[in-house]
C-alpha cells in the first residue's frame, strides 16, 4: 500500500513542514522510550541512586534523540543528494546559513545549562554542597567565608572556618539530615592495594564493607600512600581517598545483597585487583555480624582483613582469575610475564 502511494506521488506531495513534524514526533517518542528502557545501569541499591538514575535517563533520552536526528540527516543526505551517474557538475556553492548556525549553537547551550542546573540540584539533595556537613556550621556560615579561605582549605588541612572547623570534602548529610549523626560511622583507609574498614564504635576491623539496610552510613575515607577512589556502582557514589585528608561519604543502602567496591583511580600496577565487597545486611543480620567479628567478643582472634597482591606469588595472585576464566594457570602466568616484559623466569 505504501509503495502504491509512493508511486502515485502522495508521499512526495506532503509539505516539508508536515514531514518535519512527523519525524520530530517519531524521534521524540523513540527517544523517550529508550531513555526509560536502556537497561544500562546496575541495580539501584540506595535512594541516592534513584536520583542519579533520573538524571542519567534524561541524558540518555537527549543523547539518543540527537543520535537519531544527526545520523538520520546523514543517511537522508547520502541518499537524496548523492551524485547521479553521468553527473560531473559541481555542487551548489553553499557558504553558510547564519540562522542555522545560531539554532544549532543555542540548542546545545540550553541543553547543557538545563542538565547542569538539574545535576546541581541532585548533588545538593545528596549532601554534596555543604562542606561543613561534619561540623556544626551551616551554609550561612559558609557563605561568610572568602573564596581565598575556601581555596586554602582545599590545598592544606588547616582549620580556617570562622569557628575553627575544618571543611570536610565529599558528600555529607543531605539538607534534611544536617546536624544529625549517621547510624553507622566507618573509617576507611585505602592503600596499595586494599581497603581497610574500621568500625570504631563496634570494635571491628574488616576487609569488606558491611552495612545495614535502611541505616545511614558515614564513611570517613583516607589514603595511606597514593590517591585512590572508593566506588560502589550500585550506590551511584564515588569518592576520592586522599593522603593527608579525610573525605566524607554518607549514604543509605536499601537493597540487601552483595556489591562490588572498586578503586576507580589508577593507583599502581595492581590497581585492577584493588576491589572488595560491600555486604548489605538486614539490621538483625548486621548486629549478628558485628557480634561475631567484634574484638570485645573475640579477644583472641587475629583475622587477616586484607592481603597485598604485591606480596603474592604469581600463582596465588592469578588463582581466582584463572578459575573464573576457565584457563590453565601456566598459560595465565606466561601471559602475565609477557605483559610485564619478564623473560627467562
Amino acid at each position: 500500500m505504501a509503495i502504491e502511494l509512493l508511486q502515485q506521488g502522495v508521499f512526495v506531495n506532503i509539505p516539508s513542514s508536515i514531514w518535519t513534524l512527523l519525524v520530530g514526533i517519531a524521534i521524540t517518542l523513540i527517544s523517550l522510550w529508550y531513555g526509560q528502557n536502556h537497561d544500562l545501569l546496575p541495580v539501584a541499591a540506595s535512594p541516592e541512586a534513584a536520583e542519579v538514575d533520573q538524571l542519567f535517563d534524561l541524558m540518555i533520552t537527549i543523547a539518543f534523540g540527537l543520535v537519531l536526528l544527526v545520523e538520520g540527516a546523514l543517511v537522508v543526505s547520502l541518499i537524496r543528494f548523492r551524485r547521479r551517474p553521468g553527473d560531473h557538475t559541481d555542487g551548489p556553492p553553499i557558504h553558510g546559513n547564519i540562522p542555522l548556525e545560531i539554532v544549532w549553537t543555542a540548542i546545545p547551550a540550553v541543553i547543557v545549562l538545563g542538565i547542569g542546573i538539574y545535576s546541581f540540584d541532585i548533588y545538593n539533595q545528596m549532601g554534596g554542597l555543604d562542606p561543613m556537613a561534619s561540623g556544626s556550621h551551616s551554609m550561612a556560615d559558609h557563605a561568610k567565608m572568602s573564596g581565598a579561605a575556601i581555596a586554602a582549605s582545599l590545598s592544606d588541612a588547616e582549620d580556617i572556618t570562622p569557628g575553627g572547623q575544618q571543611i570536610s570534602l565529599g558528600i555529607g548529610a543531605s539538607p534534611s539530615r544536617i546536624g544529625s549523626p549517621a547510624d553507622i560511622t566507618i573509617d576507611v583507609n585505602g592503600l596499595q592495594y586494599a581497603w581497610i574498614f574500621n568500625y570504631q564504635n563496634q570494635g571491628v576491623i574488616s576487609g569488606e564493607l558491611h552495612v545495614a539496610a535502611g541505616q545511614e552510613v558515614q564513611l570517613n575515607i583516607s589514603a595511606q600512600d597514593v590517591i585512590h577512589a572508593l566506588w560502589v556502582p550500585e550506590l551511584r557514589l564515588k569518592q576520592d581517598a586522599i593522603p593527608g585528608r579525610t573525605t566524607e561519604l554518607r549514604f543509605t543502602a536499601n537493597q540487601v545483597g552483595t556489591y562490588n567496591v572498586v578503586c576507580a583511580e589508577l593507583c599502581g600496577g595492581y590497581h585492577g585487583a584493588m576491589r572488595t565487597a560491600m555486604v548489605v545486611h538486614t539490621p538483625e543480620e548486621f548486629e549478628a555480624w558485628v557480634a561475631e567479628n567484634s574484638f570485645a567478643n573475640n579477644p583472641d582472634q587475629q583475622p587477616t582483613v586484607a592481603t597485598n597482591p604485591r606480596d603474592m606469588s604469581e600463582g596465588e595472585f592469578l588463582a581466582p582469575y584463572v578459575a573464573q576464566m576457565g584457563i590453565e594457570q601456566h598459560n595465565a602466568i606466561a601471559q602475565l610475564r609477557h605483559h610485564h616484559g619478564v623473560v627467562g623466569l
